[in-house]
Order: C-alpha cells, then structure tokens, then sequence
C-alpha cells in the first residue's frame, strides 16, 4: 500500500523478480481500458514481464464497485494459490483494500432519484456543503473524507436517506468475512517521511504525463461521444481536470495547477487511511536526514518484512 507517486509499483515488480509471487492490482482508475497514462498504468512492456490482474478489465462508460473488486481479488487469489504462488496486491485504493480485508455491509442499491437530487444540490451548493450534512448524520463516515470527495459523500447520504441509518453503523454490523480466516495477511505501506519529497515527485510526474501525450489519450477517450464527466473513470484524478480543461473551463496553467493540487489531495486522503490502518509494517523511501534510499535498501527491508 502507499499513496500516489509513492513507488509502490517499481516495488512491487522488483518483489516479483525475487519472490513466487503474481501481482494484482488494487486500484480504481488501473481497472479501466484507455486509461493509461493519466492513471500511471504500467507500461505495456511492464506488463509483459510482470502481469497484473484486474488491469484493463472495464470500459470506461462502465461503473466497478468495491464490491467488484473484492469477487474479483479473491477470484485471483484463489487462482494464484492453486498454482502455487503467493498473491502480492499492490495499489493505493483503500476502500478496495478494506472491502477485500473486511467484507461488505449489505447495502441498498443505488437510487437515481435521490443521487439526482444530491447532485443537483451540489451544483447549487457545493459537495463542502453536502460533506457538512453528511457529518451531521454520519460523523465517522464524514471525518474519513475530503470535503469534495462527491462519489462517497453522495452514497452516505443515499445510504441514510434510503435506511434512515449511518452507512458507518451498517459496515459495522456486516457479518465480517475476513479475508485473514483463509489466509496470512501481511501487510506493508510504502511512505514518505517527508510529504514535501511527496508533493514534488506528483508536480513531476504530473508535467511527465503531460509531456508523454495525456491530453491527446482524454481527447480520445471524449472523441468516443459516449462518455460525460460524470462517470467514475472520468471522475479520476488528472482525467477530470484534463477534460474541464477541454471543456474550457480553465487554460492550460490552470489546468496543470488544478491536477498537481488534485494528485495531492488524494495523497492526503490516502496517508490520513494508512495512518489509522491496523497491522501495518512501514517502510519509508527516505531515511531519517531525508536523504532518498536507494530501491535496493527500500527492496532489502521489504523482503526481510516478508521472510
């Protein structure tokens, strides 16, 4: 696990080159087919020599669930185990790491009613708005989100309105299947120590992706006709921004701001899970003076973690 930009990819593949392992990937904008250098998907070189499951499994007019996810990581483990290999998940998704670990409460289905009505308050009051309902009625849902986080905002209060219940309550009541009844669970986090290190490795990554034609891929993905901003792959970090871009919602430098700021606060929101994240082993890419390890010293400490 980590955050974005963390490296945890590079770690992951070096593990494989050491280890019996098959990678499978725990990340919500990897799922999706087009989408690949905006979301930081590995290369298709990469990919030939370390395969990756449930990469490139949707199209992007579709919607993939955390529930999804889990019925598909247990399906990939249970086939990586059944030839003999051991399943290394790698990836910064943290409700899909959650749903696999600890199940899924028995939840309502959507209701386009309600969500269009939630929506068409955000257009008018803003989803900070929402975010401040939502901390009246489900307080821990709430202190676990980012203010703009629309997608899990607009579910905890579809969840509430359809059962006049916090979706926290209901979680907490799911009959648990724990993923650590059938198998040994080890845990690792890849973390900066400094989060300014953090900031800069985004800005750069950002430019890069810019630079290696990101546009170009959203204005593919908009030559389609069949895809809108609403959708959750466009929602993604980066596409969402490239495509207001598009829109001419902003020029190009605000555009580039807009993203690099948006990539962080994901980073935000992932380092606020992991800090409360139980059974974690932590592994930091900087050593104490601040001073960047090097990838094998990072890789040394991961697989004495492992052994």
């Amino acid at each position: 696990m980590g955050p974005t930009a963390s490296g945890k990819t590079d770690l992951a593949m070096a593990l494989a080159d050491r280890l019996p392992v098959e990678l499978i990937s725990v990340d919500s904008a990897l799922v999706y087919r087009g989408l690949d250098i905006g979301s930081a998907k590995p290369s298709p070189e990469e990919l030939a020599r370390y395969p990756h499951r449930l990469i490139d499994i949707c199209d992007p007019s579709e919607s993939y669930s955390a529930g999804q996810f889990r019925e598909d990581a247990l399906a990939a483990m249970a086939e990586i185990v059944a030839a003999g290999k051991i399943p290394l998940l790698v990836g910064g998704t943290m409700l899909y790491f959650r749903a696999l670990l600890e199940g899924m409460a028995a939840l309502p289905q959507a209701d386009p009613a309600i969500r269009a009505e939630i929506e068409a308050r955000a257009e008018r009051e803003g989803w900070p708005a929402l975010h401040a309902e939502l901390a009246d009625v489900d307080p821990e849902l709430a202190s676990e989100l980012h203010p703009n986080h629309s997608v899990r905002i607009e579910r905890g209060l579809e969840v509430y309105r359809l059962t006049g219940r916090p979706l926290s309550e209901l979680r907490r009541e799911q009959a648990r299947d724990s993923v650590s009844e059938h198998y040994d669970v080890h845990q690792l986090a890849l973390l900066p120590r400094e989060r300014a290190l953090l900031h800069e490795r985004i800005a750069q990554r950002f430019r890069r992706m810019l630079e290696c034609g990101f546009v170009d891929e959203v204005k593919a993905l908009r030559g389609r006709g069949d895809l809108h901003p609403d959708l959750p792959a466009i929602r993604a970090v980066g596409y969402r921004q490239v495509w207001q871009y598009l829109d001419g919602e902003f020029d190009y430098d605000r555009m580039v701001e807009a993203g690099i700021a948006a990539t962080r606060q994901l980073a935000k929101r992932q380092l606020t899970w992991l800090r409360r994240w139980p059974k974690l082993a932590e592994i930091y890419a900087q050593d104490a003076d601040g001073q960047v390890r090097k990838n094998d010293e990072i890789l040394a400490e991961a697989l004495k973690f492992l052994g």
